[in-house]
């Protein structure tokens, strides 16, 4: 499916399916060829999913419509079958030996041809006719050899070269020789065709490429999963009762029903009854979690064995499903920096070995080994130095890591968020929401001399009503555990990072930070004393002032407490293990933030705690430890943290992706386990050592390959097989990230 949507830049942003590609240097082409239409900002091509990403500014007078009319017209002047993007999808689904007839057809017409070669080893000479070689090998060379050609002639008429025309070249002069052998011969003489070299390696590398395709299948396995998690039918609730009605027509704000072990089909809030739900696809959360009225669902998860009516919220391209598909494959679309390497490589790859292929073909004529023995030499040159590999070493990696990434509730937004994690050496964690339960709860209130607790408490409780802070919750539930009556506050005014004010029965108050008052001139007096002592228990003190004709008077203190989240230890002796530097960043006091520092293993006197940051100078923090020389990833909640988030060189997300966590971060973290901020940088330290792997084998493959082709030292046949091994190895080694786990 196409999409178009607005990036940052203001560009508009179109994903088109490409047939046709093999190898680097047909990604190269194609990219050069969209590069080339006007308006193209930016176009990048995906071997491993045969698709391209191109962002663009439409020229005056070009619609939507139009360039994506500009855009297919270039990718089929290169040479390439254009095709909508989501197409794939439906063939993934099919069997796995999908695509296995034209290899079989091949293997059938080349056994024959290879049985003498078989015989040589075991002392028996077996030779079928020359004309039966010939009836064999021709349907496979220019039959089942048809799209070598096709892609071949592309290439060459637009001056570059890729696999298809290496293996083109080289095939048809291992069978146009064994012709002109055949027909040149004396009468009574059999001479040693090379019929059974062109046909198996058209065969071995038909061979290889569908292996790639099946691979290619399974790396893609995360994308299909999340597709299959979307119902087709919604039960809609309306004036007749339950109505089954494709998930098209489903809007917002309409009722649905969703029956026990039924998968949700779009986001909304719980309107009626009680269940448990199954996140466990979109989140990696094993167990069910407790949905009641008032609760927000999310489409994919299934529902357990409750009925409940929920009231939709989001469809379509805006549910959470969706958003996490899009990030999915965004990042198995992008390219990682280090494939800027391969691109140059493969810019020049195919060239080059055209050229070696020749100087190979006049040192043997010079040498006199006859143009038979030269021919075939320079053949197996052509045929072993077959870019594939290198196309598929990065995408394939990537695909898979962030494939099981995804499962296991870890959302990586593009490639180089991937490549630039496996760096990181120290690790700044938002204190609240993130370490913490994020749950406060009122620990003590205590009121100055001659003052009403109750009253002063409801009336806390009363101008913080209106406020989404954990302190602010905090002082309402526990004035509604007190019975105490909130009123609607008048005037009330958000302080950042410092507090609240507002007007109740007439009166002002102030509530906040002790630093807050400070800064304000009020006087804590007798106070002041048990607020220290608070804060040395390690409790979160804030103050209540209230406005009088002679200035700000202290009325009470409120102290807090929160706990650490189970497993955030753990995860913060897990990163010291792999020798990351771990660093708490909270707006509470030092006393507080060193106290929750202790309890969660942080050692406060080394550097690990810094306390009393405000919200807008949590991002100088995280540059300040990069300015050390660190390469640092910040965990927070993502919404206030977000310019955190965005100075860090890796920002992790903890939440449940529901909100601009996925854009201002590099990763989100869609549950709140602190032991996921390790697993994302032993998913990222893992992948980029596959693709590291899969380059190093597919460019020692050829510079080693290549030397032993030309010297004489590999035949076609065992170089068409070593190409096609390639290729599955790097898909096989990719795949073995499919077996990470947390």
């Amino acid at each position: 499916m196409n999409t178009t949507t607005l990036t940052p830049e203001a560009l508009d942003t179109l994903d088109l399916g490409i047939d046709g590609m093999t190898c680097a240097s047909c990604v190269g082409r194609v990219e050069r060829a969209l590069r080339k239409v006007p308006g193209v900002q930016e176009a990048t091509v995906n071997l491993a999913t045969e698709s391209a990403r191109i962002a663009f500014t439409p020229p005056p007078g070009a619609e939507g419509a139009s360039m994506d009319a500009l855009l297919r017209r270039a990718v089929r002047n290169a040479g390439y079958e254009p095709r909508v993007a989501q197409a794939r999808a439906e063939e993934e689904d099919l069997s796995p030996w999908a695509g296995f007839a034209p290899v079989a057809i091949g293997l059938l017409l080349s056994a024959p041809l290879v049985l003498p070669m078989v015989g040589d080893l075991f002392g028996q000479h077996w030779m079928l006719p020359a004309w039966v070689q010939f009836v064999l090998a021709t349907p496979v060379q220019f039959v089942l050899g048809a799209r070598f050609y096709k892609a071949g002639w592309h290439a060459a008429r637009a001056l570059s070269g890729n696999m298809d025309l290496l293996v083109a070249i080289g095939t048809s002069a291992g069978w146009g020789l064994s012709v002109w052998l055949w027909l040149t011969t004396h009468p009574g003489h059999t001479p040693h065709l090379y019929f059974e070299a062109s046909a198996v390696v058209v065969t071995l590398v038909l061979l290889g490429k569908w292996l790639e395709a099946r691979a290619k299948r399974q790396t893609t396995a995360a994308i299909r999963a999340l597709h299959a998690l979307r119902p087709e039918v919604a039960h809609l609730l309306g004036r007749d009762g339950e109505v089954d009605v494709p998930i098209a027509e489903v809007m917002a704000g309409d009722r649905i029903v969703v029956r026990p072990g039924e998968r949700i089909p779009v986001d909304g809030t719980v309107l009626e009854g009680h269940t448990q739900v199954d996140e466990s696809m979109l989140t990696g959360e094993p167990l069910p979690v407790p949905r009641e009225p008032g609760a927000a669902l999310t489409g994919g998860s299934i529902n357990g064995d409750g009925r409940v009516v929920v009231q939709v919220s989001a469809v379509g391209a805006e549910t959470v499903l969706s958003r996490i598909i899009r990030l999915v494959e965004d990042a198995q679309a992008a390219k990682a920096p280090i494939q800027r390497l391969v691109d140059q490589v493969s810019a020049v790859f195919v060239p080059v070995v055209l050229v070696i292929a020749l100087a190979t073909l006049l040192a043997w004529l010079w040498a006199g080994a006859g143009f038979e023995a030269a021919l075939i030499h320079a053949v197996a040159v052509l045929v072993i130095a077959c870019p594939c590999a290198l196309g598929l070493a990065t995408p394939a990696a990537i695909m898979a890591g962030t494939g099981v990434a995804a499962r296991h509730g870890i959302l990586i937004k593009d490639a180089q968020a991937l490549e630039l994690a496996h760096k990181v050496d120290a690790v700044a964690f938002d204190k609240t929401g993130t370490l913490t339960v994020g749950r406060p709860q009122l620990t003590a209130f205590e009121a100055a001399a001659g003052q009403d607790e109750a009253a002063l408490l409801a009336a806390v409780a009363s101008v913080q009503s209106g406020s989404e802070h954990p302190l602010a919750r905090a002082v309402v539930a526990a004035a509604q555990a007190r019975g105490l009556a909130v009123a609607a506050p008048d005037g009330v005014r958000a302080v950042p990072g410092r507090g609240t004010e507002g007007e109740v029965a007439a009166r002002s108050y102030l509530i906040g930070s002790l630093r807050w008052m400070e800064e304000l001139g009020v006087a804590l007096g007798p106070l002041a004393e048990r607020a220290a002592a608070l804060q040395a228990q390690g409790a979160t003190v804030s103050a209540l002032a209230e406005r009088t004709t002679e200035g700000l008077a202290a009325r009470a203190l409120l102290a807090f407490g929160d706990e650490p989240k189970p497993g955030a230890r753990e995860a913060l002796a897990a990163l010291r293990a792999r020798g990351v530097r771990t660093v708490m960043i909270s707006g509470d006091n030092r006393g507080a933030a060193h106290a929750m520092a202790r309890r969660l293993g942080l050692d406060p006197d080394a550097g690990e705690v810094m306390a009393e940051v405000l919200p807008g100078d949590k991002a100088a923090a995280v540059v300040a430890l990069r300015d050390e020389g660190h390469v640092v990833a910040m965990a927070g909640d993502g919404v206030n943290d977000a310019p955190a988030l965005a100075a860090a060189d890796v920002g992790l997300a903890m939440g449940n992706g529901t909100d601009v966590a996925m854009h201002a971060a590099g990763v989100t973290l869609m549950r709140g386990d602190p032991m996921l901020v390790p697993a994302a940088l032993d998913i990222s330290h893992r992948t980029v050592a596959k693709i590291r792997q899969n380059l190093f084998w597919a460019f020692a493959y050829n510079v080693a390959g290549i030397p032993l082709a030309a010297l004489g030292f590999l035949s076609p046949v065992v170089a068409g097989a070593a190409m096609a091994l390639s290729s599955v190895s790097v898909m096989t080694n990719a795949l073995l990230l499919k077996r990470w786990r947390m």
